[in-house]
């Protein structure tokens, strides 16, 4: 909370003057029952229209002034509340930002996405509620009884007597609610969740006819959340009933005493008036409190959730300056006795990985699902570090570059084609910020997406949906892969980038990929033999350690599995090429 407190700092300002224009209403508010009994015992009593008219205009006044502080308040709070909320989402967004894949992979996407938006929001209506209604309500309320005392002792005993009644009541109704509502936004947390995961898998749900089971589970989890939101509302219904019949016993005391005193002459009648007015003031007072205590609950639960995210540390660092290549002769990448395990997982994804890449070789690796290619090249790019052994380029150990000097070295292309929303230009200078149309229409050529761009309104200026959902799969697969060729890497990364394409588009690719110059070192992992097996070498993994390395012809000789997914493939193929020799 502390991390979280440090936001507002900033608005240290704004956090003071808020409270105090607030507190300036509040004198004017205590001030008007005073008014209004001098307007009686004076003004009515006396039949003097001009001091009535004296009192109606000072009333008139105070609630201009109050109106003025009220809006004051309120503007310095809302300055400060959404200027933190604003900085604090910016700073969870930048630290989300520093995770590694690591940490990514244990909080999740639809977690950090709960964080940045409903659970920030919740925190800054906590925060523009406290800095109005804090304060306010607890002055009202003390401030009531002293000016009851200031008109009668002998009644305003009955506000010191009533008064910590009332504290009590809604102290002990809130404190039994607030673990409720604790529970009740961890329901509400697995609903949105739930929401989040049927909507973006709704095709797959209907793929499989599982809506019933799919509103059956939504209804099971909405209804869970509805009982215990009942439960907590039942509980919390009992605040005003106690309140008012607290108040009501008070007032009806308050008048007794008051109509005594009145009969002996100790008080005059627009007394009773104030003391009754300063009775609803701490009713409402009270009600308003109640209300806020709800709100900072729900926003603390969430303040404490948005911290835990700031808490989290990264597992990966950079160094500030970069290393300096090593001579190394023709070796691009080299893997020494690699070993990794994903956090929380059982077993190793990856053990005792050994080889090594030249320069501009193309690397195909393959191998069945979940036997750990996509985890040995994110290595490469350092998405994840590794838990013994060590991963070089050119020499150097991958932990010696800086960030930015990875990055630049090398370019991946995932499976899963993510483009932006925003112009085709626009995503492919990702990977290089200041080139220029022809070397963007360059890497189109080798892409094979040249024709795609070509095809759409404005070409380059084409616009494209969010996710790029205006485009086949395909053809966000070629752009993708266009966008990492712009970078011009010295080491290219496509992890099964191509398997959306059809045979004679990916001949094609891999064709243009391998007429590359400038020394690219490429690593193709994909499932498909026909993509790699013009490799100059060929890693095969199978459950995480290497069943086979060389090239095509030499591990149809020497690897089992390799065979094994050769024959799958080709049918007849082996046999028929060994009964020709």
């Amino acid at each position: 909370m502390k991390k979280l407190a440090s936001y507002l700092k900033r608005y240290t300002k704004e956090s003071i003057l808020a409270p105090l224009f607030k507190l300036l209403e509040v004198v004017f508010d205590l001030m008007v029952p005073l008014v209004v009994a001098r307007m009686i015992n004076i003004g009515v009593a006396g039949n003097d229209r001009g001091y009535m008219v004296r009192c109606f205009l000072i009333l008139i006044l105070m609630a201009l002034l109050g109106l003025a502080a009220s809006i004051t308040a309120q503007f310095f709070a809302a300055k400060a509340s959404t200027g933190f909320a604003a900085d604090l989402r910016q700073a969870v967004f930048d630290h989300i930002q520093g995770f590694s894949f690591t940490e990514l992979d244990t909080l999740g996407a639809d977690t950090m996405i709960t964080r940045l938006t409903d659970d920030i929001n919740q925190v800054q209506t906590g925060v523009n509620m406290g800095l109005r209604l804090l304060l306010r309500s607890p002055f009202v309320v003390f401030g009531a009884m002293i000016m009851a005392f200031t008109i009668d002792v002998s009644c305003a005993w009955v506000f010191a007597v009533v008064i910590p009644l009332l504290f009590v009541a809604v102290f002990a109704i809130m404190l039994s609610s607030i673990p409720l509502y604790r529970k009740a936004q961890s329901a509400l947390d697995r609903v949105t969740c739930l929401t989040r995961e049927n909507l973006t898998g709704v095709r797959v749900i209907r793929a499989f006819c599982r809506e019933d089971h799919s509103v059956r589970e939504f209804d099971e989890s909405s209804q869970a959340l509805t009982k215990l939101n009942e439960f907590v509302g039942k509980i919390s219904a009992l605040l005003n009933p106690l309140t008012y019949v607290l108040i009501n016993l008070a007032a009806v005391v308050l008048i007794d005493r008051a109509a005594i005193r009145v009969n002996i002459g100790s008080i005059a009648q627009g007394d009773v008036v104030a003391l009754n007015n300063y009775m609803l003031q701490i009713t409402v007072e009270l009600i308003k409190l109640a209300s806020l205590i709800i709100t900072l609950t729900k926003s603390m639960a969430c303040a404490g959730r948005v911290a835990g995210v700031l808490e989290q540390p990264t597992s990966m660092t950079y160094p500030e300056k970069n290393a300096q290549p090593r001579e190394n002769g023709d070796e691009a990448v080299r893997f020494d006795r690699v070993n990794f395990t994903y956090r929380n997982a059982g077993a190793p994804s990856l053990t005792d990985i050994s080889f090594c890449a030249g320069k501009g070789q193309t690397v195909g690796i393959i191998g069945g699902t979940g036997s750990g290619k996509s985890t040995l090249i994110s290595l490469i790019p350092r998405f994840y570090d590794a838990a013994s052994g060590t991963v070089c380029l050119d020499g150097c150990n991958v932990k010696e570059y800086t960030q930015q000097a990875l990055c630049r070295k090398v370019a991946v292309v995932q499976q899963r084609s993510v483009l932006f929303q925003g112009t085709i230009r626009d995503n492919l200078r990702w990977g290089n910020e200041n080139a220029s149309d022809e070397e963007l229409w360059q890497a189109l050529e080798v892409a094979q997406a040249r024709e795609i761009v070509e095809g759409k309104e404005g070409q380059l200026d084409f616009r494209l949906e969010q996710g790029g959902r205006n485009l086949s799969g395909g053809q966000k697969q070629r752009l993708s892969i266009a966008r990492a060729l712009v970078k011009k890497p010295e080491i290219l990364i496509l992890d099964d980038s191509s398997s959306a394409l059809d045979f004679a588009t990916d001949a094609a690719l891999r064709s243009a990929i391998h007429g590359l110059g400038g020394g690219v070192t490429t690593f193709l992992v994909s499932q498909r033999i026909a993509c790699i097996r013009q490799a100059d070498q060929i890693l095969v993994l199978d459950n995480g350690s290497l069943a086979g390395v060389g090239t095509h012809e030499e591990l149809l000789e020497s690897c089992g599995l390799y065979q094994e997914i050769f024959d799958s493939q080709f049918p007849g193929e082996r046999e028929k090429k060994e009964g020709n020799v």
